[in-house]
């Protein structure tokens, strides 16, 4: 696959949510989605010097070197920008990518795995340079208490529909989906949703919190 090959697939990729990734261990009951964590770590790894990102997937790691870690596995094909030492430039990537995903997002990761699929004199322009960016996504409007509960939290940008309505409900069980203010921790933020949502839930509710975007 080339650079403008790898570009074109993450861009495809964002239109859909992907999977749903855990924050912190799965035991919390908070989630995030792929396209959400996709986006923060290509904003991590553009801002490498010499870096340019190309398809980015991250998944459990449950490969043939990381059996049973319980973590994630990140994989990011990206261009080489001459000017910089190759071993020099993958530690970086490295270092950046797990930085955004553990420190910024809250996922816990077993490993990163790092694929040169092209060696560039300079680094190609972005496509789409220049032209308007789409459309913000809309916040759907509900009373639920549970909507309302987790509105009322810091860092909460607004309850959304992108997996289905803003509040699921089944027997003893409840899910709210929130966007994420940006720069606040998504860990952190649906830690709080769960707490504020379990205080209005009935009593003995499993509440799951789904962060679907950052805003």
């Amino acid at each position: 696959m080339t650079t403008s090959d790898g570009w074109t697939a993450a861009v495809r990729d964002r239109l859909a949510p992907g999977r749903l990734l855990p924050l912190g261990t799965a035991a919390e009951g908070a989630w995030i989605t792929e396209r959400a964590v996709r986006e923060v770590l290509d904003v991590a790894a553009s801002a490498v010097r010499g870096v340019v990102p190309g398809r980015l997937r991250i998944g459990p790691g449950d490969g043939p070197d990381e059996p049973e870690s319980g973590g994630l596995l990140i994989t990011a094909s990206f261009g080489a920008v001459a000017g910089r030492e190759l071993p020099e430039l993958t530690g970086e990537l490295r270092a950046a990518l797990l930085a955004a995903a553990e420190d910024g997002l809250g996922l816990m990761v077993a490993a990163v795995d790092l694929r040169v699929t092209d060696l560039l004199d300079a680094a190609p322009p972005a496509p789409g340079a220049g032209s308007a960016p789409p459309p913000g996504p809309t916040s759907p409007a509900t009373d639920d208490p549970a909507a309302l509960a987790a509105l009322g939290v810091a860092g909460v940008a607004a309850v959304t529909d992108t997996l289905g309505p803003p509040v699921r409900r089944r027997p003893d069980e409840v899910r709210v989906e929130v966007a994420v203010t940006a720069g606040a921790r998504p860990l952190d933020v649906a830690r709080a949703v769960r707490t504020a949502v379990t205080a209005v839930a009935p009593e003995g509710t499993a509440v799951t919190v789904v962060v679907s975007d950052l805003r």
